[in-house]
């Protein structure tokens, strides 16, 4: 079934879509293993839900800076169980499938999801865009300087213009996309916060967030519990980073973004209401 990209949209000025984190992996910066057993990531999914998660992502290959590729059939296995269980028992959530690879994609989407979710902006899978139009998914097309084995190498990647460059890059990919016949109310844009950045790139990314929405999509910001905050913050653990990420989902709900990819949903899902409900306030301020 196509996506009907409403659903991609935010639901007020300041109250982006939740998406929750649900990495299926054992590797994972944050939570590897934890998910693994496809018990506990059916069971944490609908937890997310009932904290008010729009979009669970299932993640089934770490992308973390240093991972290595997951082959197809690994990722299969460990994704298809957890997406066609959430379909069948909250049909009504969105669910997206973190990967780089067509054949993923296809038996994800076959069973139940909408959403891909591709690092690489469809880059290191040619099938890919075929596989994405032809089911009339939606896509997130994300910034990456470089791979996920090598993107935060020794000596650091470099930029001129950090925000000018990723949008260039952001508006080359949609541009392709589009040409290639995906609708353009399907895609998705992602700076790729953490991505072949170093930590001032990512926090000029963030600071002016605001000038992805003239790339004409919804902009996801996926900036929960990164490296770059432990550095800011001085907090080795990523768990340690809540507070840092909810003042990253503020300036990108401000900012205007469309898609928040978080790993602890019900704190994120209460500030974005909080903020939302704050910026509609009514005007009379009594005497």
């Amino acid at each position: 079934m196509p996506l009907d990209p409403a659903r991609l949209m935010p639901h007020a000025a300041t109250r982006p879509r939740v998406m929750g984190i649900l990495n299926v992996t054992h590797d994972s910066f944050s939570d590897g293993e934890k998910y693994l057993d496809v018990d506990d990531a059916i069971r944490r999914a609908l937890e997310m839900i009932s904290e008010g998660a729009d979009i669970i992502d299932v993640g089934p290959e770490s992308t973390r800076p240093g991972s290595t590729p997951v082959a197809p059939d690994v990722q299969i296995s460990r994704a298809i169980p957890v997406i066609e269980t959430i379909n069948r028992h909250a049909g009504n959530v969105l669910i997206s499938i973190d990967t780089r690879s067509a054949a993923v994609a296809q038996a994800a989407l076959a069973a139940g999801a909408e959403l891909v979710n591709d690092v690489s902006a469809m880059r290191d899978d040619v099938e890919m865009v075929d596989v994405v139009k032809r089911t009339g998914a939606g896509v997130v097309l994300m910034h990456m300087r470089g791979t996920p084995a090598d993107m935060q190498a020794e000596g650091g990647p470099q930029y001129a213009d950090v925000v000018t460059e990723v949008r260039a890059f952001l508006q080359e990919r949609r541009k392709f996309a589009i040409a290639a016949g995906i609708a353009p109310e399907r895609i998705v844009v992602d700076p790729g916060i953490g991505f072949g950045k170093r930590v001032e790139h990512n926090l000029l990314l963030l600071k002016h967030v605001a000038e992805f929405a003239s790339l004409r999509s919804p902009v996801l910001l996926g900036a929960s519990r990164k490296r770059f905050l432990g550095a800011v913050l001085g907090l080795d653990n990523p768990l340690d980073r809540e507070a840092g990420s909810l003042a990253c989902a503020a300036y990108g709900a401000l900012g205007g973004v469309a898609i928040l990819r978080v790993h602890a949903v019900a704190p994120t899902v209460q500030f974005v209401h909080t903020l939302d409900a704050i910026r509609s306030a009514g005007s009379e301020r009594g005497s």
